[in-house]
Order: C-alpha cells, then structure tokens, then sequence
C-alpha cells in the first residue's frame, strides 16, 4: 500500500532550514522541496517513465516558484504522462522551440543581416542602419517573430516616428526594415517583404535645413569673409572658433575657460540637449585662438563673454549678428550651419568614419556591444580627425582645395 504523504504548507515550506546534508520535503504526487546546505530550494518532480525508469523534472527555485506554481506545474505534467507523452521530453522540445523562437525574432535577424552585410555596405551605411533599427524598430517590432509581421506592424512605427516629428528618419527605417525582412524571406524565415504596401501611407518630407555652405570653394569664400571681420575681439575670436569645432551654437557662447583643457587639447563639456558628458579635440589652429583670447578674458567665467555683462555668456545673436555683419546672408550660412557644412564635407570629401563623425557631433552612437555614446570613445583618431579637419580648412581659406592626408601632424 502506498505511503499517504501530508500535503506541505506554505509556512513550511518558507521556514524549511538548511541542515548538514540536503533532504526532501515531499507534497505528494511525486513533487517535493530539495533544501541544499547552502539554503537553497529547488522543487523537483518524481515519475515513472513508460520505460520503468525513475524520471526528474525542475520546476524551479523557491521563492520565484511558489508551492502553488509548483503544484500547479506538477499537475500539468501529470496530464502529459496521463496523455503518453513524457513530461522532460516535452520540457526539451519547448526549449528547443523557444530557442527557435529567438533565434528568429524580427531583431535576431536584423542583427544577422547586419553581421552578413558588414563587408557589403559601406561603413557609415551600416552604422547608420543599425543606428536607426536600435533606436526605432527594435524596441516595438525586436521581440516578435519575424515571420508574424505584417504591413500594420511596420506601418506604427513609422506612425510614432512621424509623431516625433522625426520626418527624415522616416524613409531610412523603411528601407532598413525592408532589407531586414528580403533577408528573413529569402533565408527561409519569412514569406514576403511586407513593407512596399506602405507606400502613399507616410508623410513626406519637405526637408528644413539651417543654410549651410558645402561647396568647398563657397567654404573658403565665407572663411576668407570671417578672417577679414573686425569686430570686438571676442567675437572676431568666436567666428574663427566656429568652424574648427562646429559645435552646438549655445554650447560655444557658453564654453568656460575651466573647461578647457590646454595640455590635453580638448574642451570638456555637458551638451546641453542631452546632458551627456562631451569631448571636443582642439587642433593647433584652435588652440592658437584660445591662448590669444585668453589674457583678454580669463579672468572671466566665460570664454566668449558678453561685452556688456562680463558675468554672463555673449548674446545667442551675436555670432549671427557679426555673420550679417561680414555680409554673409541667411541663405547661405547659420551659426548652426556650421555642423551641416562639417558633417557633409568630412563625410564627403575627406572620407572619415560616419561614426567618428557622429561622436564629434555629439549624437547619440551605438557601439557593437551596444552601449550608447561614451565620451572617450575612439578619442585618438577624433583627435586626428579634427586635426585633419582644420588643415582642410586652412587649405580653402588659402584658395587650395587640398586635401590633408589622414595623419596630420599635431
């Protein structure tokens, strides 16, 4: 006759102490606690398997499965072995399957189609797509089965990206997500592209740029202009210091002479539209700039001080009151033109790396491991960059469209 096992309590169970050697708390039906010496609690079930055998399954550790979870568990594998099918073999076909499962998941495979395409795409390219597909796609579509989206699914995340008002991103995600999805479909895992019946159901974007000069022959015209200003000392400081850095305009009226590091030639900062920690590499040219200015303002906060209250930063207009000034229009250059008119000749012309670019624009970057943007990152070879930038400046100034080559001498 069998042995009538007393039901366990869940006061025993949480009060079940360790002892020198491990023992079993049973519940009945073949489920019992296994306390450890070291304390630990692990439910365990004991059944017959159709061969004659003893077989175990886990069901867990105590207390993230509790003795009515467990019980729960124990009865649903009592069904199984009722039904002819052995409770650890099903447990491993449902882990294969969840396994399965993510290995093709919408985010799985974008991850694979960028690792495949690596040596296929230009750098800046991939960087780009895995930019976007992180910060847009993955966190609505990532989990989900690649082989379960259909046109609606991709169709809300443009949705939301237009409700941010990020209309130029729109059409970058929906080329990136379309080749995510021809990869799923031609490696088995999908049926189809469902991302061409989107088309007539997005926005369109009528782009709105801040003027930027980009033309390299118009960039030596305007620097040669601002070279020629005169006017106060610090503004006349300010517009040299613009294009070398092309930094945000408020983060530049705002820089502090505590910020800048002379022996290492940087200038560190917290940008102001995402509070992120910032280094920009000063090139000789900057630093000439700096040391100049700075008998005539150092014993002040800010590097640019206003004229008129030495305690405060120069006026947001200044920089554009002094463009207009030199006869610069609003048509061809902003003070923010400055980035736009960096961003396309370093990528354009000079070749550097998209992502060393990002980084120096102080935009948020991914790296492999996906970790947002460190300050530090890549440092050295933004130091060579923005090196290489300025003696690409001075050669237009000059009248000589020469590029620099990529070591620049410090």
């Amino acid at each position: 006759m069998a042995r009538l096992v007393k039901p366990l309590t869940a006061t025993q169970v949480q009060n079940a102490k360790p002892k020198e050697s491990m023992y079993k708390l049973f519940d009945g039906g073949g489920l019992f606690l296994q306390v450890t010496p070291a304390g630990g609690k692990h439910w365990k079930l004991k059944y017959r398997r159709d061969d004659g055998k003893e077989g175990l399954l886990s069901f867990g550790a105590y207390p993230d499965v509790s003795l009515e979870q467990a019980r729960k568990k124990r009865d649903e594998a009592r069904t199984q072995k009722a039904a002819g099918i052995d409770p650890a073999e099903a447990k491993r076909r449902e882990k294969l399957e969840r396994t399965d499962r993510a290995k093709n998941t919408f985010e799985a495979v974008a991850v694979e189609w960028l690792e495949v395409h690596s040596s296929k795409v230009a750098e800046k390219s991939l960087l780009r797509y895995k930019y976007l597909l992180e910060k847009y796609a993955f966190p609505l579509l990532g989990k989900m089965p690649v082989n379960s989206l259909k046109s609606p699914d991709f169709l809300e995340v443009m949705r939301r990206v237009e409700a941010m008002n990020h209309l130029a991103s729109v059409r970058f995600i929906y080329s990136a997500c379309g080749m995510v999805m021809r990869f799923a479909a031609a490696t088995g895992r999908a049926d189809f592209d469902p991302l061409p019946a989107l088309r007539g159901s997005m926005k369109s974007h009528k782009p709105k740029h801040h003027a930027a000069t980009t033309k390299p022959e118009e960039v030596g015209r305007i620097l040669r202009i601002l070279w020629q200003y005169r006017g106060t000392y610090v503004i006349t400081a300010a517009l040299k210091f613009s294009p070398y850095v092309f930094v945000r305009p408020g983060e530049l009226r705002k820089a502090k002479w505590e910020e800048i590091d002379f022996d290492a030639c940087e200038w560190r900062y917290h940008v102001t539209k995402t509070n992120i920690p910032h280094i920009v590499p000063l090139a000789p040219q900057v630093m000439s700039i700096l040391k100049e200015l700075h008998p005539l303002t150092c014993h002040k906060e800010y590097v640019f001080p206003s004229l008129r209250e030495a305690r405060k930063p120069m006026s947001h207009s200044a920089i554009v009151y002094a463009l207009r000034g030199a006869g610069i229009g609003a048509d061809e250059l902003t003070a923010h033109g400055f980035r736009a008119m960096a961003r396309t000749l370093l990528d354009e012309v000079l070749g550097e790396r998209y992502d060393l670019i990002e980084h120096q624009l102080a935009h948020t970057v991914r790296d492999p491991n996906g970790r947002a943007y460190n300050r530090t990152q890549h440092l050295p070879e933004r130091h060579r960059m923005m090196r290489r930038w300025a003696a690409y400046l001075d050669n237009l100034r000059e009248g000589k469209n020469e590029i620099p080559p990529f070591e620049v001498k410090a």
